[in-house]
């Protein structure tokens, strides 16, 4: 199997630029394509140039289905809307798709459920190897605590950061309540404010801090009798996240069809 020819999707933002350095110093990998919205001012220009490297010849174009022609996979961190509108296109191309668009609906998820009888989607919350081994270990500790200790997470973004809580602090409480065998969305209480009231047993709490440049600081707080167990990470660069997508693609090429997250490519899934 020859270098596996990625595309980046919106390949004019942070997470863009940043996948398109990560794909130059990766064996294994080469850059086939750069995509932004219709009518970005960033259209015609070299992706290379933009992620400040040399020019690599590859011009950020709005047309992901020429760009699919000569491609294996895309790498999506863009905004909901745009990451549905690639679905139905990577799926028809047979493209490996990983997804790392945070704020993505139950009506969303289920567009891209529904491609993965025909196509291979690596989507998770978060692509770092530390936030999915605290989501193990998340899981495992809130299995063998009972209700007498709260969950609560916390979670701190960068002040241009559009959704809240974070895909990486839902994809935690995920793993909380796996852990207890609940539903989230039973169980999820957001944007306390005023007179709420005592906290309600078996809640797993979300607050969510926004400013600076934070690239994400996660913890999840088990508040029992007289003692408090905390469990954290704390990304420095957004870089990391990069190298875990490309990990996940390059992982995933060749795999059947199916939806696979961040926890089958590190061998964590039980």
């Amino acid at each position: 199997m020859g270098d596996m020819r990625l595309i980046v999707a919106g390949a004019g933002g942070r997470m863009g630029r940043a996948l398109t350095r990560v794909i130059s110093e990766t064996p294994g990998a080469v850059l086939a394509g750069a995509l932004e919205a219709p009518g970005s001012e960033l259209l015609g220009k070299d992706a290379g140039v933009l992620a400040g490297l040399p020019a690599n010849g590859v011009e950020v174009s709005a047309d992901l289905w020429s760009m699919t022609a000569k491609a294996d996979g895309i790498l999506d961190f863009t905004v909901p809307a745009a990451t549905i509108a690639n679905v139905a296109i990577a799926a028809e191309r047979g493209l490996v798709h990983v997804i790392g668009t945070t704020g993505l609906s139950p009506s969303d998820d289920a567009v891209i459920r529904s491609v993965t009888n025909r196509a291979v989607v690596v989507k998770s919350g978060n692509m770092s190897l530390g936030v999915n081994l605290l989501a193990a270990l998340v899981k495992r500790v809130a299995r063998s605590l009972d209700e007498s200790f709260d969950i609560e997470i916390l979670e701190m973004h960068h002040k241009a950061k559009i959704d809240a809580p974070s895909g990486t602090a839902l994809m935690l409480g995920e793993a909380a309540a796996a852990g207890r065998n609940v539903q989230l969305a039973q169980h999820s209480a957001r944007g306390r404010d005023g007179l709420t009231g005592a906290r309600r047993a078996g809640d797993i709490g979300f607050a969510s801090l926004r400013g600076g440049t934070a690239a994400g600081d996660h913890s999840v707080i088990f508040a029992g009798p007289s003692e408090r167990i905390t469990l954290s990470h704390h990304a420095e660069d957004r870089t990391l996240f990069a190298q875990g997508a490309l990990k996940a693609a390059l992982w995933a090429h060749g795999k059947t069809p199916g939806l696979y997250s961040m926890a089958d490519v590190l061998g964590l899934s039980e």
